[in-house]
């Protein structure tokens, strides 16, 4: 069957149909019209011979049946003579002399046998015409399918009435359809042979170039875009083959033009922080990225499906009911983790699905709780010293001249105090605001690290002393000269230094180490005070925290030294962190780079030696 279904073979059938078609008819027109015209000659023929045209013959026949004796003789006399205008061949057609009112066989050409075995309609229409004294040429046409053609002439004279009847089996006809139709079957065979050999060359001619196109197409659905075909006509297959070559090269543009948003796309949701994912309409997984794989924490298999990662914050029928533009929102948490979602669906018609971004918003709620807790600090740090100073400035308000004046100056002393306080939290919030905004520019300078430290150790000496403490810093002569804004970078130490001296109990000891890497210097304190526990310790550096609130209110701190001291380390590009210490106290090293980058990554603080 394959066979039939090649372009070749289908054209060659089509054209011998054709033929075969064609010939078929025109054997069938000839047929027809031969034995047609045969039947008109032969009534045309009877009626010139016996109408009106020939009158003088039809008398000499009255005549003749007007006889006596041998009426029938005279009549067959006379036939014989006009044998040739009847075409009378004697084989074919014969006549035949019947009596008029039986219709009886007299004499003929042919005996009797030769006549129809009944009556034909002709003839019977004779008969009743001699009754009747009718002498009308009865027969002027024929059934095309009749098996032969005949007429019947009344013919009376006197007492007498005779019929002479012409009959033609159509023998003639016959043979010649006969000898038509075997020249039509040679002429049909001769034209399939052409016809073959024709439809070949037709077919190659119009099946070669598509058949190239075909090949063409095949290779366009490979992804083979190189190879153009070539025009070779100017007809329709060469107008085709033209239109091809230019839809295989907008197509080429497309396909490079959609993979080069593919690549997009792919390197947009494989590095964006964001995690992405997609599901087709039946809520099978389409697309993770390695964000979304991170932010669910656990494996993300091509089998996983909507219902498994997401049913429980939007069902997935109602998401894929909703209408562009419109997108759902949900939260889910994963571990320690806050994931915001947006659910939309990506196509109204049914191969689209449902697309999920997830965004990570840990952090966020985080600084959320830490500005409430920041703004909550701020306020409880200024209302205690506003509180004092408005307790005291009442008192000696209400008091008048009756305090005495050490207990006056002692009020005041208090309120200068809280005053100073306040200004120390308003100073360094405001430090901290510059340094957040980028507004506060650094002074960089070339100093011995070393005589930083030194000047940090010698200004908090006597508040060591003070407390009892016993504060070491043994300089080095290994310590270079590092790039930096001097002021604040000792204004750190300092405050790391005197951290370790207010949480340290009296009598305690703080030593001060430093050292110098390829890259980097850095100094630590260490101290055998209070410590840090180690749910506080990532906390240390936040704003306002402490681990001891009440000790820290009691040294006067503000909880933003640490934090201004980190912001002015990381604008240096270093780092300042507690590192393990061993027994109770605290260790915090803060290391620099040497040369100062604008824009460097952070140093990463060497191993302690």
């Amino acid at each position: 069957m394959a066979v039939f279904r090649s372009l070749h073979m289908k054209l060659t059938l089509i054209l011998l149909l054709l033929i075969t078609s064609l010939m078929a008819v025109v054997g069938a027109f000839l047929t027809t019209s031969v034995t047609s015209f045969y039947i008109d000659t032969f009534y045309e023929q009877m009626n010139g011979t016996f109408g009106a045209d020939r009158q003088e013959f039809v008398a000499d026949l009255r005549s003749a049946a007007a006889q006596e004796e041998g009426a029938a003789a005279a009549i067959e006399d006379i036939l014989e003579v006009n044998a040739g205008l009847l075409g009378i061949d004697y084989r074919t057609r014969n006549y035949f002399i019947l009596d008029g009112e039986t219709g009886a066989y007299l004499l003929g050409s042919a005996d009797a046998s030769a006549l129809p075995r009944d009556p034909s309609a002709n003839l019977l229409t004779a008969r009743n015409a001699v009754a009747q004294g009718d002498e009308t040429v009865v027969g002027d046409q024929s059934d095309i399918t009749a098996a032969y053609m005949d007429v019947a002439v009344p013919i009376m004279g006197g007492s007498n009435a005779f019929i002479i009847y012409i009959l033609d089996n159509k023998e003639t006809v016959s043979n010649l359809n006969g000898e038509l139709f075997q020249i039509i079957l040679q002429a049909l065979f001769i034209g399939l042979l052409i016809s073959i050999l024709l439809s070949f060359l037709l077919s190659k001619t119009m099946v070669g170039p598509i058949e190239k196109l075909t090949v063409g197409a095949e290779r366009v659905a490979n992804g083979n875009f190189d190879s153009e075909l070539p025009v070779e006509s100017t007809d329709e297959i060469g107008i085709l083959t033209g239109t091809f070559n230019e839809m295989a090269g907008v197509l080429q543009s497309t396909l490079a033009a959609v993979e080069n948003e593919r690549n997009k796309l792919d390197t947009l949701f494989l590095h964006m922080t964001d995690g992405v994912v997609a599901f087709d309409h039946d809520g099978l997984l389409i697309h993770c990225n390695p964000a979304a794989t991170d932010m669910l924490q656990r494996t993300v298999g091509p089998d996983a499906t909507y219902n498994e990662l997401f049913g429980s914050v939007y069902p997935f029928a109602d998401m894929l009911a909703l209408q562009r533009p419109n997108y759902a929102e949900g939260e889910m948490v994963v571990g320690e983790r806050t994931l915001e979602l947006y659910l939309a669906p990506f196509s109204d018609q049914a191969q689209g699905g449902v697309l999920i971004v997830l965004h990570d918003v840990t952090e966020h709620h985080r600084n959320e709780e830490r500005r409430k807790e920041f703004v909550a600090n701020v306020s409880h740090e200024l209302r205690t010293p506003l509180t004092n100073v408005r307790s005291y400035a009442e008192t000696l308000r209400d008091a008048g001249g009756d305090i005495p004046q050490e207990m006056s100056n002692n009020f005041l002393d208090i309120i200068i105090t809280e005053t100073d306080r306040m200004t120390h939290i308003v100073q360094d919030l405001l430090t901290l605001s510059r340094l957040d905004a980028g507004n506060t520019e650094l002074v960089l300078s070339r100093f011995p690290f070393g005589e930083a430290i030194e000047s940090g150790v010698r200004a908090t000496a006597l508040n060591a002393r003070q407390r009892g403490h016993q504060l070491t810093y043994t300089p080095t002569d290994s310590l270079p000269l590092i790039v930096g804004d001097r002021s604040r970078l000792e204004q750190v130490m300092m405050n790391v230094i005197g951290n370790a001296i207010k949480y340290t109990p009296d009598g305690g000891h703080i030593k001060v180490t430093a050292g110098a890497g390829e890259n980097t210097v850095w100094m630590d304190v260490w101290d055998d005070g209070i410590g840090i526990p180690e749910k506080d310790r990532e906390r240390i550096f936040d704003r306002f925290y402490r681990v001891d609130k009440a000790r820290s209110r009691e040294s006067g701190g503000t909880g933003l030294g640490l934090s201004i001291a980190r912001e002015i380390v990381q604008r240096h590009h270093g780092s300042i962190a507690l590192v393990p210490h061993d027994g109770p106290g605290t260790t915090v090293r803060l290391v620099l780079p040497i040369a100062y980058h604008p824009g460097g990554e952070e140093s990463r603080p060497p191993s302690k030696p």
